[in-house]
Order: C-alpha cells, then structure tokens, then sequence
C-alpha cells in the first residue's frame, strides 16, 4: 500500500460537534462539521520515523526515557515517551519515591491513541519492564501497532540483569525468550542478559558469536551484545542477519574499560542503536561505530566534570552529562572502529 493511500484509509475523518459563533456572542449556532485528521506522523512524516518509547522515567537523573528521548529527538526522530514507571530518581540512591505503571494504564494509554487516529510509528523501544504482566501488554502493543504498520522495527533492550544478577524476577526470562525474542527486530543484551536468553555461557568471542546465531534463529535479525568481558578486555559483538537461512555478517568493536559506575549508559546505548541503524539500515557496524563513540565520549566528559568538582568518581554510581554531550551525539567523532569477522 502506498503511503498516500495509507494516511486516507488509516486517518478516516469523523464527525464532531463543533461550536460556531454567528453575527454576535450571544447567537450561537450548533453544527455538525467534519473534523481534519491529526497532523502527525503520516501528514507531516519526519525524514527519519517516529517512535514509541516504552520505559522508565526518572525526575532527577539520566535513565530509561530520560536516557533515551533527547538523544533521539537529536538524531531528528519525533518520540512519543509512555513512563513505565515514574520516580523521584533511580533506585540506585538510598530512597526514592513513585508510582508504577501496569498492564492495564498502558493499555488504557494505547487505546486513547488509537481512538484518535494516533497510533501508527515506524519503531517502538522496550527497555526495563518489572513484570510479567506489564510485558504480556507490551507484546499486545507490539502486535497493535504492526496490525496499523506491519512494517514497524521493534528495539528492544532485554533489561534482566548484569554481572550475574537479576534485576527482575526470574519468571521474565521465559517471557523474554519465548514471546519477546521471536518479534524481536533488533535485540541489545549485554552479556548476562544473552547467556539467560540463549540458555548459553559465554566465555570467548566465539561464544559471543554463537549467542547472536542463538538470537538469530529465534526472531531478531539484528543482534548487538553491548558489553562482554573477555580476558579482562571489554567488547560490543554485532551481527546482522540480512536474510533468513543466510550467515550474518558480524563484527566486534574493543572499547576501554572506564573505572566508574554509571546508570543510564545501557539506555542510551540501545537508543542510539535504533537511531543510526535506520540511518544505516544496511550497516549495522557503521551504526555501531557512531553509537559507540558517542557514549565513550559521554562517559569522558562524565568522568572529567565530576573529577574536576573534587568528586570521587569510584565512590558512588555517576549520572550521565547527557545535554552537556549533545554535539557528540548528534555528530560523533568515530574513535571507535568494529572490526568484521570473516
């Protein structure tokens, strides 16, 4: 279906009562008029495609939407953001304060959007998700929209755990690898993550590269584990299977291990993964490339502002300098090169 005839079947218009004032204040006439369709998405498409943005929210602090909004808005994306949860600042502080979203308020969210024609987006991005019930309503979405646009590209960041310990409980994991991972476009665990999805440990390179085939065969077609430690060097493994049946074409980048603990990397890793692999949809390394160097540039500056304020940066976790980082992830300066297997 071409678009022009997507946006006139998707955007039929509908009839509201409308108010018109006639000759004076005091003479009103009721009528019925046909109300435009919303200027969005389909009437005024951005160059690169809109996303729904399904993760948490802090007030203070740089994690899930926070992370990943601004950078993709400054890649030139339109981003609609659904808070998953809504706390004062990330748990990783002595207290914090809140609410949580469920399956229900998500769906809720969902149906006002389809009820006025707004649903339709060209990606959507998971990340953490506290629940299996909230994640059986985001498999709901991800069926909803590719019901409006078959042709949407689902991200999604597998948030369970790191190093070897589970953020969430044990029950997501099945969820994950058996209903998340085969609707999956692009998949982004980090190492811990790809070993609970693959049901594989990963000790080499190769293992790396056998957990993307693993990922491959169950759904995704792009596979990126963000960070593996192996021999005490640190390595993002890429792989993109371009057809089904076909080997993928896979790469690792090295990356410097930065001796300080930050929240919100992970999030902005995986957006700005979406953002330069639609840029380059044929070149997941390219993406790769960018992505990396922007948040190794982030995490110099990071380190550099809070050294330089007397802090003791392997004393407690560091938020981001996210907007401070801005011209480094809207034009990053590749430092970092992803060297292709054969």
């Amino acid at each position: 279906m071409l678009k022009s005839e997507f946006i006139r079947s998707t955007f039929q218009p509908k009839l509201y009562q409308s108010f018109y004032i006639l000759r004076s204040r005091r003479s009103i006439d009721k009528k019925w008029v046909m109300a435009p369709p919303p200027v969005l998405a389909l009437a005024l498409p951005s160059e690169t495609g809109r996303v729904l943005s399904i993760q948490s929210h802090t007030v203070q602090g740089y994690v899930g939407n926070k992370s990943a909004v601004f950078p993709l808005q400054l890649l030139g994306y339109d981003v609609d953001p659904i808070n998953s949860v809504q706390f004062s600042n990330h748990t990783g502080y002595p207290t914090f304060k809140g609410q949580v979203l469920n399956g229900d308020q998500l769906w809720d969210l969902i149906e006002g959007l389809e009820a006025n024609n707004l649903l339709y987006y060209t990606h959507l991005l998971t990340g953490y998700i506290g629940s299996v019930s909230f994640l059986d309503t985001v498999l709901r979405v991800v069926h909803k929209l590719r019901s409006i646009n078959p042709g949407l590209t689902y991200v999604c960041d597998p948030v369970l755990g790191d190093e070897g310990k589970l953020y969430v409980p044990r029950e997501l994991i099945s969820v994950y690898r058996e209903k998340v991972v085969p609707v999956a476009s692009m998949l982004t665990p980090n190492q811990f993550e790809a070993e609970l999805l693959t049901d594989f440990r990963i000790a080499t390179e190769q293992d790396g590269r056998q957990a993307c085939n693993i990922l491959h065969a169950a759904g995704p077609s792009k596979v990126v584990i963000t960070s593996i430690n192996i021999d005490g060097s640190l390595l993002l493994i890429g792989s993109h299977q371009k057809e089904k049946g076909q080997p993928p074409v896979q790469f690792r980048i090295s990356m410097p291990k930065i001796p300080a603990y930050f929240t919100g990397t992970g999030d902005l890793m995986t957006a700005l993964l979406l953002g330069w692999s639609n840029k380059y949809p044929d070149n997941l390394h390219k993406a790769a490339e960018l992505s990396v160097s922007s948040v190794q540039a982030l995490l110099v500056r990071t380190i550099n502002d809070y050294t330089k304020a007397g802090h003791d940066c392997q004393s407690s976790s560091l938020e981001i300098r996210l907007v401070q980082s801005q011209d480094d992830i809207r034009n990053p300066e590749i430092k970092y090169k992803a060297e292709l297997y054969n």
